[in-house]
C-alpha cells in the first residue's frame, strides 16, 4: 500500500492507539478496525462499532516473530510455515499471555495472530510496540468491504481515527489464510 510513509504520521497514529482509541486503517488484507490489543476498553469499542458479540474472538497483528513470541509459544514447525508463507497467514495459537481477555477465544484459550508484511502496518506496530487488533471494517454479518468507499458511514463515524495517508481507491485482497495449531502441535487449515 504506502511506500513513502512519513515517520511523523506513524508517530501520530501510534499516539492515537496509546490513548486507547480506535482506528480505521488498511492492512495487508482488507481495511480494518484496530486498537491496542492489550487494552480491554479499546477492544470493547471495536465490538461496539461492529455490533459484534464479545464472545467472538478478533485477529491481532504483530510486526515480527520476536513480538509474536512475547505473547504466545511458537512451535518450530509453525516458524517454518511463517517464514515460507507468501500470502498473509493468520495462525491460531493456544494460551496467549498479555493480550486483552476480550480477544481470546474462551472455548479453547486461543488467539488468532498474523505477522503483518504490509509496510505501513509493519512501521506502525513496530513504533507502537504492541499488537493491534485487526478486524474487517464492517458491521457484523455484513459483507467485508473491498475498498475504503465500501465501508459504511456508520463504521467511519464511530471510529475515532481514520488513517488517511494511503490510497483509498485501492481495492483490497481477500482475507488471510487461517491456520490453527492443535494440542498436539499439528497445523490445521481453517481458511485457505
Amino acid at each position: 500500500m504506502g511506500t513513502n510513509i512519513d515517520q511523523s504520521y506513524i508517530n501520530k497514529v501510534s499516539e492515537v492507539l496509546l490513548a486507547g482509541k480506535t482506528i480505521l486503517y488498511p492492512t495487508d488484507t482488507v481495511w480494518g478496525l484496530g486498537c491496542d490489543a492489550t487494552n480491554d476498553k479499546a477492544v470493547s469499542k471495536i465490538y461496539k462499532i461492529k455490533k459484534r458479540e464479545e464472545s467472538k474472538s478478533l485477529i491481532i497483528l504483530v510486526s515480527s516473530l520476536s513480538m509474536l513470541k512475547e505473547y504466545v509459544n511458537v512451535p518450530k514447525n509453525v516458524i517454518k510455515v511463517i517464514k515460507e508463507s507468501i500470502k498473509p497467514t493468520t495462525i491460531i495459537y493456544q494460551n496467549p499471555i498479555g493480550i486483552s481477555g476480550k480477544i481470546i477465544n474462551k472455548e479453547d484459550n486461543s488467539v488468532a495472530i498474523r505477522i503483518v508484511k504490509d509496510d505501513f502496518c509493519q512501521k506502525l506496530i513496530t513504533q507502537f510496540g504492541k499488537p493491534i487488533v485487526s478486524t474487517s471494517a464492517n458491521i457484523s454479518g455484513e459483507d467485508t468491504p473491498n475498498s475504503f468507499e465500501d465501508i459504511s458511514e456508520e463504521v467511519k463515524l464511530n471510529t475515532e481515527f481514520i488513517v488517511s495517508l494511503l490510497d483509498k481507491k485501492q481495492k483490497t485482497i481477500k482475507p488471510s489464510t487461517i491456520l490453527k495449531i492443535n494440542k498436539e502441535g499439528l497445523i490445521i487449515t481453517l481458511r485457505a
